[in-house]
């Protein structure tokens, strides 16, 4: 297994364990126990939520990094390169780093010991949030920012205590694993609540469970619109306030504002000084590749962005109306996985999108062909201009547009990396 290269060793995860998805955390945590990964000496920052996770993740540790914290970072999923997921100090991991933590934890699985006498197989994502304990440990970093891959509970990264939660938002998604209503999904991403530590909650009308759960737990919540918030002005201002301070007409940032309020509440209760390490002009200066991203190719202004749900689909819109841009015809080019609600993404978009061109992602198992997306589009009255390879439907874009004429590409991470690549944009 030493000699295996890191594009070996993802063949290899992708094909080692029986199912893609196995939630629970008996075997990690076994595993985890023998690496001596569970009692991190730094201090843990765990994100859950259904949208702008990926936000909060990189405010946070944009916010910890200029007050001086030596950082790890671990996200998935990634756009281009696998590495994107395990970062420190605002540094993708090297493909030596992981594959050196990767080997430790395949002979940490095939130990025979009191914990389990058989050797223990993990998930792809369970070998990845393994390595990057690994790697944050060995370079020693002061914080850890680990962001949910599903639900919170039973999720991998819960096996660490977090000494800050965070929970963004609750919709809909996942609902085979989570639970098809708000309520069910709120107990999942509850989970990573901790008795006697803050929990930061983004979500404006949060279920009941989450409340509940905190009450169960003994964990400290911090509610938006109720211990910390903002508000919003239309000279690209914004306010940010909790019980103790407020800060007044801070330039706006492009990323949600709801995701940067609980970043700026996260690191307060981390003892943070947020006028001292000047937080607003930070979170102001942050972009993020595929979360509205917007590029101008061959004259044409193209947005980016991974909305792949109904919630993140009509804050997509708004985001559009709030940037004016929907003043002439869009263009969008979109693949969804089949596991998504189609229809409620799509007609979210179906009122101000001009002409639809449809992305094939056949190599991608999940996701929903051309022809499941030709008749969501259908049952929403849209037809349908040109289907063919995410690089296809950019040119054709292109040669149907004019120059005012925007184009947008979405619906999920392996729709905006195919297009970023077909463009030739680097992250």
């Amino acid at each position: 297994m030493e000699l295996m290269s890191l594009s070996d060793w993802l063949s290899w995860l992708e094909q080692n364990h029986p199912r893609e998805i196995d939630l629970g955390l008996a075997r990690i945590s076994v595993v985890a126990k023998r690496m001596s990964l569970l009692e991190p000496r730094a201090k843990v920052v765990t994100v859950a939520g259904t949208n702008g996770k990926g936000s909060c993740v990189t405010a946070t540790a944009a916010l910890l990094r200029t007050a001086g914290f030596s950082t790890g970072v671990y996200t998935s999923p990634h756009l281009l390169r696998y590495n994107e997921r395990i970062v420190v100090d605002g540094e993708p991991a090297s493909d030596d780093e992981i594959c050196s933590a990767f080997n430790t934890i395949f002979a940490a699985c095939q130990l025979a010991d009191e914990l389990s006498a058989d050797p223990i197989s993990l998930t792809y994502f369970e070998y990845g949030t393994l390595a990057a304990l690994e790697i944050f440990r060995r370079h020693g970093v002061d914080a850890i920012v680990l962001e949910v891959g599903l639900g919170g509970r039973l999720d991998a990264v819960n096996i660490i205590d977090a000494d800050v939660a965070v929970i963004t938002s609750i919709a809909l998604d996942h609902t085979d694993w989570l639970g098809d209503n708000r309520e069910l999904i709120g107990f999942e991403k509850a989970g990573v609540m901790r008795a006697g530590r803050p929990v930061v909650c983004a979500d404006a009308f949060p279920p009941e469970s989450i409340a509940n759960h905190a009450k169960k737990t003994g964990a400290k919540l911090y509610l938006i619109g109720c211990d910390f918030g903002y508000l919003q002005s239309a000279e690209q201002l914004w306010t940010w306030w909790d019980s103790s301070h407020r800060f007044d007409d801070q330039s706006a940032p492009q990323l949600p504002l709801p995701s940067l309020a609980a970043a700026l509440k996260v690191v307060l209760l981390l003892g943070l000084d947020l006028a001292k390490i000047d937080a607003f002009q930070c979170l102001a200066k942050l972009r993020m590749p595929g979360r509205f991203q917007q590029l101008l190719w061959r004259e044409r202004k193209i947005i980016f962005d991974v909305a792949h749900n109904p919630a993140a689909t009509s804050y997509l819109l708004t985001r559009l109306q709030e940037s004016q841009l929907l003043s002439g015809p869009i263009h969008a080019v979109v693949a969804m996985m089949v596991d998504k609600d189609r229809s409620e993404s799509l007609s979210n978009l179906s009122g101000v999108v001009t002409r639809w061109y449809l992305a094939d992602l056949g190599a991608v198992p999940r996701a929903a062909s051309v022809l499941e997306m030709q008749k969501t589009l259908a049952a929403l009255g849209c037809a349908v201009g040109f289907n063919g390879s995410v690089a296809d439907c950019l040119e054709a874009a292109y040669q149907a547009s004019k120059p005012d004429d925007l184009i947008m590409v979405f619906g999920s991470f392996y729709t905006v990396a195919a297009g970023l690549q077909a463009i030739g944009s680097p992250l």
